[in-house]
Order: structure tokens, then sequence, then C-alpha cells
């Protein structure tokens, strides 16, 4: 029995090349009339997941319904989607009205009918009397409603949007939004909507899924993902934030700058590593530093239209990010409070890391695609597939890719309050993790070096 509660369900989809795994096993249901939005980086595997909806391209394995019925082998046009590209794809030799028309054309609908759809479409997204000019001649944004308007002139069950406004400047774009939200709710049909632009999500969407490496890491409404992210990488994302070390020491009390704090949260247990997350609005400046529950000196203000965005260094090297309608004075002493609703405690995904290899002798490991030497194995034979553990610390960066052991590029820098934790892939299509008070920039290559006595072997079975 079809479930009429949604008009999308993703089902265990995943994506491969020869190269790389794209899509990893996501799962995903779309309500109808929803605006949904697919959030995160280049790279994430959002347009992919788009394409697949299309029929653009097929999964590698995994099922995608519409409307109930099953998408595996249809093509594109028989599809009760239409997409809107980032780049409009308008027919340069064709004018307005007949751009807008074309697909109503090729079903051989009724003439007078597609004059009467056709200007219906033309009045929802305010291009009325503009049927015959030129599609060169319009604006970008002007083109990008002729282009929204061939979509919805099909009436589809569903309309694909893959960063339709990246295009426009950034005034063009904030007014888009306001029309897109405006035709959503005039249109009455689902949206599935892809940017990686965290303000487009969080303005339009009444969903928003978060993507990264080819995973959903969340689903929830723009509130749920600001106000409550369920890792450091969505806290993150969504906006910025303070995202600290952190050790759940009981029920209710949590520290962190090495001060316990009170804060809401419970069941993560008893002396638990965890990351707080506090968003810079949320720390209040008072001016009584002795007053305060932590102190520090104002590094940097900058006033950003609405408010002032200060750092402020505390006394044992964290850097704290604040937005305050008060400015106050690079240099000064201040004092901090954070309330305890606003200390938002997150499970950490990882506390090592761990990564396949080879034992090639008592001393000697393969991983990452070389050799490492380690400390020296007992009980395991050589040839053994093993897992390898080193902490974050225990990698050492070099500006030279040759200089290390392996290498690998930057691929995602969080900033901790007092260091860096990187995700470095390697030439393998691993990833590893590193914590580093270094400053490196995203998609430096880098050397990687493990010191023989931080690797811990251990035998798979």
């Amino acid at each position: 029995m079809v479930n009429s509660d949604y008009i999308i369900e993703i089902s265990n989809i995943t994506k491969s090349f020869p190269d790389k795994v794209v899509l990893n096993d996501v799962s995903l249901k779309v309500r109808k009339g929803e605006f949904l939005t697919i959030l995160g980086p280049s790279g994430c595997g959002k347009t992919t997941l788009l394409r697949l909806l299309a029929g653009f391209n097929s999964a590698t394995s995994g099922e995608i319904l519409i409307g109930g019925e099953r998408m595996t082998g249809v093509p594109p046009h028989l599809r009760p989607v239409n997409t809107v590209f980032q780049r409009y794809a308008l027919f340069p030799n064709y004018n307005v009205y007949d751009n807008i028309a074309f697909g109503l054309k090729l079903q051989k609908v009724d003439k007078k009918e597609i004059e009467q759809r056709v200007k219906r479409a033309l009045k929802m997204v305010g291009m009325t009397d503009y049927e015959h000019r030129d599609v060169q001649s319009l604006s970008g944004g002007q083109q990008q409603r002729v282009a929204i308007a061939r979509a919805i002139v099909n009436r589809p069950q569903v309309l694909l949007l893959d960063e339709p406004l990246a295009a426009l400047d950034l005034k063009m774009r904030k007014d888009m939004q306001m029309e897109l939200k405006e035709m959503h709710r005039t249109l009455g049909i689902t949206f599935v909507y892809v940017t990686h632009d965290q303000e487009e999500a969080l303005t339009l969407s009444d969903t928003i899924v978060v993507m990264n490496e080819g995973k959903i890491q969340q689903i929830g409404t723009p509130t749920d993902i600001y106000n409550e992210p369920c890792n450091a990488f969505v806290a993150d994302f969504i906006g910025e934030s303070n995202i600290i070390n952190a050790v759940m020491v009981r029920d209710r009390v949590v520290k962190f700058m090495d001060k316990e704090f009170e804060c809401i949260d419970e069941g993560f247990g008893e002396n638990v590593e965890v990351d707080v997350v506090i968003r810079p609005e949320d720390v209040y400046i008072i001016r009584n530093a002795e007053a305060a529950m932590f102190s520090g000196r104002v590094k940097s203000c900058t006033f950003k239209g609405v408010h002032y965005e200060m750092f402020v260094e505390t006394p044992d090297g964290y850097e704290i990010m604040i937005q305050d309608y008060n400015a106050f004075e690079v240099g000064s002493e201040v004092g901090m409070m954070i309330k305890p609703a606003d200390i938002h405690v997150m499970r950490k995904e990882r506390t090592e890391n761990n990564v396949e290899g080879r034992l090639v002798d008592a001393t000697h490991v393969e991983m990452l695609g070389e050799t490492f030497e380690c400390k020296e194995v007992q009980g395991i034979e050589p040839g053994a597939k093993v897992n390898v553990s080193f902490g974050f610390s225990a990698v050492e960066l070099t500006d030279d890719p040759d200089d290390g052991e392996s290498w690998g590029t930057i691929r995602f820098i969080l900033y901790k309050g007092d260091h860096y934790h990187l995700t470095v892939h390697t030439d393998e299509g691993e990833a590893i993790y590193v914590d580093t008070h270094d400053v490196w920039e995203d998609l430096d290559e880098v050397g990687i070096k493990i010191a023989p006595n931080n690797i811990t072997v251990k035998e798979i079975k």
C-alpha cells in the first residue's frame, strides 16, 4: 500500500564510480508539498542525489520511489519531476514564450491550453508581458525566472532545483529567495532544492538535509539544525560556532576550558569525551571580569552591520567568538557568561584514528598506501589484516608531501578554540583526522608522519 504522506522515498541508495563512492547508503523521505533543501559542501554528493531523482544517472544500488512508483529504469522525460539548473539551460534561439512552451509542445498539448498555461506561469514568476522577448536580452534573474516558469508549466509533482541562484549577484539572490518561497506557497508542489549556501537553506526550507562525504549527517527543521546540531561538522557548517573539546562530568555538568559549567544535557554518562557548541550570540560580555564565569582580552572587534563580532582570548589560550550589539575596545579585559541552556553537548564521532592495514613484520605495518614503522608487535603473523590506531595529535603534517611516510590533501578544517581539527584525505581515498596548532589551508597537499611509538596494532579476527 502506498504511503500517501510521502511523494519521494529514497531507500539505501549507493552511487559508486571506479575510484570513489559518491553516495553511501542514503535513505530519505520527502513529504508532499514540502520545501526540502539538501545542503552540504562541494563534493558531498548532493547534486548526484538530485540527478538520480531526475533520472539523469542511475544508482549502483538502492531504490527510489516518486508518487509511490519505482523509478528504476524510468527515463527523465517520463518522471513526474522537472529540473531547474544553475545555468538556466534556456534555448538561445527561442523567445521567452517558446522556451516555456517547449515541453508542452512536445507533449502535443492543445495550442489554446499551451497559451493559457504559459501566461499563468509567466504571472507566477513575475514576467507578464515578457513572452516575446529574446531570452539573451534578459538579466540573469529574469532568465532564472523563465527557467522556473518552463519547469512549473508542465505541472510536475516535484520541482528539482540545482543551485538555481548561484550565478546571481547577492541582492538579486536575496530577492529571488523570497520569490521562490512565495512560488512554493502558491504552487503547493514539492520543492527539492540543492545548495551549499547555509543562509539560503535556513531561509527557504521546511526541512534541511545536511550531507558530507556521501552520507546524511542530520535531517531536521532549520531551527533544529541550528540549535541542536548532531555533530561538530553540522555545528560548524550551519552558521558561526564556538566548538570546543569537553568532558561530560555527569548529567547537567560539562567541563571545558578547564572549568566546569552547568548545562541541561543528560544521558552521556560520566567523564565521557564530548564536544560542546556555543553560538557566538549566546556568549554574554560583562565589564566586571571578576563577577563573570571566565575572562579574557579582546583581540579584535569588527562591525558587521547589525552587531559587532569580537574574538576574545582567555588566559588559557582559548579564542572565543562573540556577537554583541555593543563594541568592546581591543585590548580591554572583559568577563564572559554562558547560560546552561546555551551550551549544547554533542557526542564525539571519534576519539582517535582507526584504519585498516596489513602487518609487514614485527616493526612495520602497511597502511594509507605506504609502510610505517611501528612499535614491536607480538603474537600476530606477518601478512595478517590489522586495525591500526593512532591519536589525532600523533600525526605530524609537513609542507612537502614527499617528506612524509604518506601524503594527503586537507579537505576540512574545524577550529576548536585552541587548536585546529583537520580532515586529511590520503591518495588511497581514506580519511585521517589531525589535531594541530599550525595554520593550514583547505586543499593543501601535505606529508604525513607518525612516530612509531604512537601507532597501536591489533589483529582483525
